[in-house]
Protein backbone atom coordinates (compact mmCIF):
# COMPACT_ATOMS: atom_id res chain seq x y z
CA UNK A 1 0.00 0.00 0.00
CA UNK A 2 0.82 3.19 -1.02
CA UNK A 3 0.84 4.81 2.68
CA UNK A 4 1.27 8.53 1.66
CA UNK A 5 -1.28 8.38 -0.66
CA UNK A 6 -3.72 6.55 1.46
CA UNK A 7 -3.28 9.80 3.91
CA UNK A 8 -3.97 11.94 1.27
CA UNK A 9 -6.82 10.09 0.04
CA UNK A 10 -8.09 10.20 3.34
CA UNK A 11 -7.19 13.34 4.47
CA UNK A 12 -8.92 15.30 1.61
CA UNK A 13 -12.15 12.69 1.96
CA UNK A 14 -12.77 14.26 5.36
CA UNK A 15 -11.92 17.87 4.28
CA UNK A 16 -13.59 18.20 1.52
CA UNK A 17 -16.75 15.53 2.68
CA UNK A 18 -17.10 13.42 -0.26
CA UNK A 19 -14.78 10.95 -2.38
CA UNK A 20 -15.56 12.52 -5.49
CA UNK A 21 -14.52 15.77 -4.42
CA UNK A 22 -11.24 14.32 -3.25
CA UNK A 23 -10.87 12.89 -6.46
CA UNK A 24 -11.14 16.33 -8.10
CA UNK A 25 -8.74 17.35 -5.77
CA UNK A 26 -6.30 14.90 -5.95
CA UNK A 27 -6.66 14.48 -9.90
CA UNK A 28 -7.90 10.77 -10.19
CA UNK A 29 -10.59 8.98 -9.91
CA UNK A 30 -13.77 8.24 -6.78
CA UNK A 31 -12.99 4.19 -7.44
CA UNK A 32 -9.49 5.23 -6.82
CA UNK A 33 -10.03 7.45 -3.92
CA UNK A 34 -12.09 4.45 -2.20
CA UNK A 35 -9.93 1.78 -2.63
CA UNK A 36 -7.30 4.00 -0.90
CA UNK A 37 -9.55 4.36 1.89
CA UNK A 38 -10.57 1.40 1.98
CA UNK A 39 -6.72 -0.52 2.11
CA UNK A 40 -5.82 2.03 4.88
CA UNK A 41 -8.83 1.14 6.98
CA UNK A 42 -8.07 -2.77 6.29
CA UNK A 43 -4.47 -1.64 7.37
CA UNK A 44 -5.52 0.13 10.51
CA UNK A 45 -8.18 -2.71 11.46
CA UNK A 46 -10.92 -0.42 12.37
CA UNK A 47 -13.56 2.00 10.09
CA UNK A 48 -12.51 5.70 9.26
CA UNK A 49 -15.84 7.10 7.34
CA UNK A 50 -19.15 6.73 8.02
CA UNK A 51 -21.00 7.27 4.68
CA UNK A 52 -24.55 8.21 4.12
CA UNK A 53 -26.87 9.57 1.59
CA UNK A 54 -26.47 13.38 3.35
CA UNK A 55 -22.54 12.85 2.55
CA UNK A 56 -19.50 11.19 4.18
CA UNK A 57 -18.22 11.92 7.58
CA UNK A 58 -15.10 10.68 9.62
CA UNK A 59 -15.89 7.79 12.56
CA UNK A 60 -14.69 8.77 16.21
CA UNK A 61 -11.70 6.51 15.36
CA UNK A 62 -11.49 8.60 11.92
CA UNK A 63 -11.54 11.39 13.47
CA UNK A 64 -8.81 10.74 16.03
CA UNK A 65 -6.69 9.66 13.13
CA UNK A 66 -7.34 12.52 10.66
CA UNK A 67 -5.55 14.47 13.36
CA UNK A 68 -2.63 12.79 13.36
CA UNK A 69 -2.84 12.29 9.78
CA UNK A 70 -3.10 15.99 9.30
CA UNK A 71 -0.16 17.12 11.08
CA UNK A 72 2.09 14.27 9.45
CA UNK A 73 1.32 15.31 5.92
CA UNK A 74 1.96 18.84 6.92
CA UNK A 75 5.70 17.98 8.47
CA UNK A 76 6.04 15.28 5.41
CA UNK A 77 5.28 18.73 3.03
CA UNK A 78 7.05 21.17 5.00
CA UNK A 79 10.46 18.13 5.10
CA UNK A 80 10.09 18.04 0.98
CA UNK A 81 10.02 22.10 0.98
CA UNK A 82 12.96 22.19 3.43
CA UNK A 83 15.09 19.54 1.45
CA UNK A 84 14.32 21.18 -2.08
CA UNK A 85 14.75 24.96 -0.74
CA UNK A 86 18.26 23.66 0.92
CA UNK A 87 16.61 25.85 3.69
CA UNK A 88 14.51 25.62 6.46
CA UNK A 89 10.85 27.48 5.61
CA UNK A 90 8.43 27.69 8.03
CA UNK A 91 5.38 26.65 6.32
CA UNK A 92 1.50 25.42 6.72
CA UNK A 93 -1.30 26.10 8.97
CA UNK A 94 -1.35 27.45 12.38
CA UNK A 95 -4.34 27.14 14.76
CA UNK A 96 -4.28 29.39 18.02
CA UNK A 97 -6.45 30.33 20.35
CA UNK A 98 -6.48 33.06 23.24
CA UNK A 99 -8.79 35.29 25.00
CA UNK A 100 -11.19 37.50 23.57
CA UNK A 101 -9.81 41.31 25.04
CA UNK A 102 -5.77 40.04 24.68
CA UNK A 103 -6.22 38.62 21.39
CA UNK A 104 -8.09 42.36 20.52
CA UNK A 105 -6.02 44.32 22.02
CA UNK A 106 -2.42 42.66 21.24
CA UNK A 107 -2.34 39.55 19.62
CA UNK A 108 -4.63 40.46 16.29
CA UNK A 109 -1.43 42.94 15.73
CA UNK A 110 1.11 40.68 16.32
CA UNK A 111 -0.44 37.85 14.16
CA UNK A 112 -0.49 40.24 11.00
CA UNK A 113 3.47 40.69 11.96
CA UNK A 114 3.68 37.08 12.26
CA UNK A 115 2.55 36.46 8.90
CA UNK A 116 4.59 39.19 7.58
CA UNK A 117 7.86 37.53 8.57
CA UNK A 118 6.87 34.53 7.61
CA UNK A 119 5.20 34.14 4.09
CA UNK A 120 4.39 30.52 3.67
CA UNK A 121 2.22 29.89 7.32
CA UNK A 122 -1.10 30.12 7.08
CA UNK A 123 -2.62 31.16 10.56
CA UNK A 124 -6.14 31.37 12.32
CA UNK A 125 -6.53 33.02 15.47
CA UNK A 126 -9.46 32.06 17.38
CA UNK A 127 -10.58 34.30 20.19
CA UNK A 128 -12.79 33.23 23.36
CA UNK A 129 -13.12 33.30 26.57
CA UNK A 130 -13.84 29.51 27.81
CA UNK A 131 -11.35 26.80 28.47
CA UNK A 132 -10.36 25.58 25.06
CA UNK A 133 -8.78 21.75 24.78
CA UNK A 134 -6.20 22.20 22.05
CA UNK A 135 -5.96 18.28 21.60
CA UNK A 136 -9.84 17.97 21.55
CA UNK A 137 -9.96 21.14 18.95
CA UNK A 138 -6.86 21.25 16.93
CA UNK A 139 -5.28 23.79 18.71
CA UNK A 140 -1.60 23.87 17.73
CA UNK A 141 -0.94 26.92 20.11
CA UNK A 142 -3.05 28.31 22.99
CA UNK A 143 -2.56 31.52 25.08
CA UNK A 144 -3.74 31.20 28.59
CA UNK A 145 -4.12 33.57 31.10
CA UNK A 146 -4.57 32.21 34.32
CA UNK A 147 -5.78 28.80 35.65
CA UNK A 148 -4.75 25.24 35.87
CA UNK A 149 -2.65 24.19 33.13
CA UNK A 150 -2.84 20.90 31.79
CA UNK A 151 -0.55 18.47 32.39
CA UNK A 152 -0.45 16.48 29.41
CA UNK A 153 0.37 20.31 27.75
CA UNK A 154 3.66 22.24 27.64
CA UNK A 155 3.50 25.10 28.86
CA UNK A 156 5.89 28.12 28.40
CA UNK A 157 5.41 30.61 30.48
CA UNK A 158 5.86 33.91 29.25
CA UNK A 159 4.96 37.24 31.65
CA UNK A 160 3.57 38.00 34.99
CA UNK A 161 1.42 41.09 35.11
CA UNK A 162 0.39 42.47 38.73
CA UNK A 163 -3.34 43.97 39.07
CA UNK A 164 -3.72 47.09 39.89
CA UNK A 165 -6.90 49.22 41.02
CA UNK A 166 -7.53 52.34 38.78
CA UNK A 167 -10.40 55.04 38.16
CA UNK A 168 -10.66 57.72 35.69
CA UNK A 169 -10.06 61.67 37.06
CA UNK A 170 -13.51 62.38 36.30
CA UNK A 171 -14.13 59.71 38.80
CA UNK A 172 -11.67 60.94 41.21
CA UNK A 173 -12.31 64.36 40.90
CA UNK A 174 -16.31 63.84 41.65
CA UNK A 175 -16.07 61.04 44.22
CA UNK A 176 -12.67 61.28 45.52
CA UNK A 177 -10.16 58.13 46.15
CA UNK A 178 -9.90 56.21 49.22
CA UNK A 179 -7.03 56.46 51.20
CA UNK A 180 -7.65 53.11 52.63
CA UNK A 181 -8.75 49.46 51.81
CA UNK A 182 -11.23 49.78 53.85
CA UNK A 183 -13.01 52.84 52.03
CA UNK A 184 -13.73 51.04 49.31
CA UNK A 185 -17.02 49.89 50.45
CA UNK A 186 -17.82 53.54 49.94
CA UNK A 187 -17.35 53.51 46.37
CA UNK A 188 -18.22 52.26 43.62
CA UNK A 189 -16.56 49.14 42.47
CA UNK A 190 -17.00 47.51 38.93
CA UNK A 191 -16.45 43.81 38.53
CA UNK A 192 -16.61 40.56 36.38
CA UNK A 193 -20.25 38.62 36.70
CA UNK A 194 -18.31 35.93 37.51
CA UNK A 195 -16.61 37.23 40.64
CA UNK A 196 -17.98 37.50 43.88
CA UNK A 197 -17.55 40.80 46.62
CA UNK A 198 -14.67 40.81 47.79
CA UNK A 199 -11.19 41.36 46.91
CA UNK A 200 -7.50 40.05 47.89
CA UNK A 201 -4.88 42.74 47.93
CA UNK A 202 -1.31 42.74 48.78
CA UNK A 203 -0.05 45.77 50.70
CA UNK A 204 2.37 47.10 52.94
CA UNK A 205 0.75 45.07 56.33
CA UNK A 206 0.80 41.67 54.00
CA UNK A 207 -2.23 40.36 52.59
CA UNK A 208 -5.84 41.07 53.21
CA UNK A 209 -9.25 40.52 52.07
CA UNK A 210 -10.81 43.58 51.43
CA UNK A 211 -15.22 43.71 50.98
CA UNK A 212 -16.41 45.48 48.37
CA UNK A 213 -20.06 46.14 46.97
CA UNK A 214 -20.14 46.13 43.16
CA UNK A 215 -23.59 47.48 41.80
CA UNK A 216 -22.70 46.74 37.81
CA UNK A 217 -20.64 44.01 37.02
CA UNK A 218 -20.31 42.98 33.13
CA UNK A 219 -18.62 39.57 31.46
CA UNK A 220 -16.57 41.12 29.45
CA UNK A 221 -12.80 43.08 29.98
CA UNK A 222 -13.48 45.36 27.17
CA UNK A 223 -16.72 46.69 28.41
CA UNK A 224 -15.12 46.78 32.13
CA UNK A 225 -12.68 48.76 31.47
CA UNK A 226 -14.21 50.99 28.83
CA UNK A 227 -16.72 51.67 31.95
CA UNK A 228 -13.68 52.69 34.22
CA UNK A 229 -12.43 55.36 31.24
CA UNK A 230 -15.76 56.61 31.54
CA UNK A 231 -15.93 57.62 35.07
CA UNK A 232 -18.32 54.90 36.54
CA UNK A 233 -16.21 53.27 39.43
CA UNK A 234 -12.81 51.81 40.46
CA UNK A 235 -11.95 47.95 39.04
CA UNK A 236 -9.15 45.66 39.45
CA UNK A 237 -6.99 45.30 36.32
CA UNK A 238 -3.72 43.57 35.31
CA UNK A 239 -1.01 46.02 33.82
CA UNK A 240 -1.07 44.94 30.10
CA UNK A 241 -4.35 46.11 30.19
CA UNK A 242 -4.26 49.54 31.97
CA UNK A 243 -0.34 50.66 31.27
CA UNK A 244 -0.42 52.41 28.73
CA UNK A 245 -4.15 54.53 29.94
CA UNK A 246 -2.13 55.23 33.28
CA UNK A 247 0.77 56.79 31.50
CA UNK A 248 -1.08 58.88 29.38
CA UNK A 249 -3.10 60.07 31.82
CA UNK A 250 -6.58 58.62 31.07
CA UNK A 251 -6.94 56.74 34.34
CA UNK A 252 -4.89 56.98 37.53
CA UNK A 253 -4.28 54.47 40.66
CA UNK A 254 -6.01 53.80 43.16
CA UNK A 255 -4.66 52.64 46.58
CA UNK A 256 -1.28 52.65 44.59
CA UNK A 257 1.26 50.61 47.05
CA UNK A 258 -1.63 47.62 47.12
CA UNK A 259 -2.11 45.36 44.32
CA UNK A 260 -4.41 42.16 43.62
CA UNK A 261 -3.49 38.55 42.84
CA UNK A 262 -0.71 38.84 39.54
CA UNK A 263 -1.65 37.28 36.44
CA UNK A 264 0.57 34.26 34.77
CA UNK A 265 0.80 34.06 31.33
CA UNK A 266 1.36 30.62 29.47
CA UNK A 267 1.55 28.87 25.76
CA UNK A 268 0.34 25.94 25.66
CA UNK A 269 1.12 23.09 23.14
CA UNK A 270 1.40 19.35 22.86
CA UNK A 271 4.02 17.70 23.99
CA UNK A 272 5.79 16.51 20.34
CA UNK A 273 9.53 14.70 20.15
CA UNK A 274 9.71 17.31 17.28
CA UNK A 275 7.56 20.01 16.90
CA UNK A 276 6.84 21.32 13.04
CA UNK A 277 9.21 24.40 12.53
CA UNK A 278 5.65 26.36 12.21
CA UNK A 279 4.74 25.92 15.47
CA UNK A 280 8.61 26.47 16.86
CA UNK A 281 9.15 29.58 15.39
CA UNK A 282 5.47 30.72 16.40
CA UNK A 283 6.01 29.94 20.07
CA UNK A 284 9.57 31.92 19.97
CA UNK A 285 7.97 35.21 18.31
CA UNK A 286 4.89 35.17 20.91
CA UNK A 287 7.19 34.66 23.95
CA UNK A 288 9.47 37.38 22.58
CA UNK A 289 6.15 39.72 22.26
CA UNK A 290 4.21 38.85 25.07
CA UNK A 291 6.99 39.40 27.44
CA UNK A 292 7.37 42.94 25.96
CA UNK A 293 3.85 44.38 27.12
CA UNK A 294 3.64 46.70 28.95
CA UNK A 295 3.27 46.32 33.05
CA UNK A 296 4.98 42.81 32.72
CA UNK A 297 7.03 41.69 35.79
CA UNK A 298 8.87 38.81 33.75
Amino acid sequence: MDTLRALEAFAHSVELGSLSAAARALGTTQPTISKLVMQLERELGVRLLRRSATGLSPTDEGQRFYERARRLREDYDEAVADVRAGIQQPQGLLRVSAPVTMGQRHLNAMAIEFLGRYPDIRLELLLDDRFVDPLEERIDVSLRLGGTLPQNLVGRHLATWPRVLVASPAYAAARGLPATPGQLLEHDYLSYAAGGDGLLLQGPDGLAAVPTQSRYRVNNAVALFDSVLDGAGISLQPTWMVAESLAQGQLVRVLPHHTGPAQQAHLLYAPRRHQPLRVRVLVDFLSERIARLPGAEG
